[in-house]
């Protein structure tokens, strides 16, 4: 198995082979990340003035939580108050103003930062509440709702003490079900083991939503499970922790059906070399000639019918 990236490998080559070894070529290129992440990439203008668009089922509500003033933080003059038709944000990048290099790693973590956002006032809102001191004061904060995929979300929920990350997902196989839930009850022990004492917590239901989730009616069905991760200050508080700590967050689903397929796969190529091995022993096998004529201890001969 590999392990997933962040950051989106083909804007990423793109970016370095224009800001790095000077390419310059027209280019109009779509293309697509997981949760249904479009972008397209441009020279509408001129050769050397680079347009990158995303287009996101989420956008909205991701605006609604603080999105543009992350994106603001780190594309700074190169994020466009207008986008391209069609698409969500645009950023320019003129390559004959020696643009920073940083753009490199930072443009291919689009999705990344912008999904960023309930992470990063979930936490604020938890980290402002520790700091009044004031175990008495009334908490209260928005329950936000990121539906990036079709039939799945995302809901963060800060309290006084943790973070509380809960994610839908539906399983449209049968077989996909059982492995998602040997998966997911690995994640639920993985806190028994001492190594792992400083993990998040982990809860795990099917069918029946959390208790943070009741007053929303979502819809009763066999084929969506709910996976909570409780995140507490140690996972967030510290600036490098809370940056991987929202990085790998957010690829959970990713990596939970990526493993479920790697898993199917596996079983699929031992079953057929299983299927391999009887068919050579079927063809080394000599059936009996049952139509041989036999003789007896005297000498007659006798054929078996």
């Amino acid at each position: 198995m590999i392990l997933l990236d962040y950051h989106n490998v083909i804007l990423q080559d793109i970016l370095e082979s224009r800001i790095k070894q000077g390419k310059r070529e027209a280019i109009d290129m779509t293309v697509v990340d997981f949760d249904g992440v479009q972008y397209h990439i441009s020279t509408p203008d001129s050769k050397s003035i680079l347009h990158i668009s995303l287009q996101w089922l989420c956008y909205k509500e991701l605006a609604q939580y603080g999105a543009q003033q992350v994106l603001s933080r780190e594309y700074g003059s190169y994020l466009q108050s207008t986008a391209q038709q069609g698409y969500d944000l645009t950023l320019v990048i003129d390559l004959d103003q020696s643009p920073d290099e940083s753009l490199i790693t930072k443009v291919p973590l689009l999705k990344r930062n912008l999904l960023a956002a309930p992470f990063e006032r979930a936490f604020a809102e938890q980290t402002e509440y520790e700091k009044q001191n004031n175990p008495d004061a009334p908490f209260s904060s928005e329950l936000m709702a990121v539906h990036y995929r079709e039939e799945e979300a995302i809901y963060v929920k800060s309290n006084t003490d943790r973070v509380t990350v809960i994610f839908s997902t539906k399983f449209k196989d049968e077989t996909d079900k059982i492995f998602g839930k040997v998966f997911l009850q690995e994640f639920v022990d993985a806190r028994r083991r001492p190594a792992l004492q400083n993990a998040p917590q982990v809860l795990y239901t099917t069918r029946e939503p959390p208790m943070e989730l009741r007053h929303l009616n979502l819809r009763d069905s066999p084929d969506i499970s709910y996976v909570t991760f409780v995140l507490f200050p140690q996972h967030f508080t510290q600036g490098d922790v809370r940056e991987e700590t929202i990085s790998r967050i957010q690829i959970f689903r990713d990596y939970l059906h990526y493993h479920i397929k790697c898993s199917k796969a596996y079983m699929h190529t031992r079953m057929r070399a299983r299927v391999r091995d009887f068919l050579k022993v079927l063809n080394r096998a000599k059936p009996e000639n049952v139509n041989a004529e036999k003789k007896t201890a005297s000498g007659r001969t006798f054929r078996r019918t």
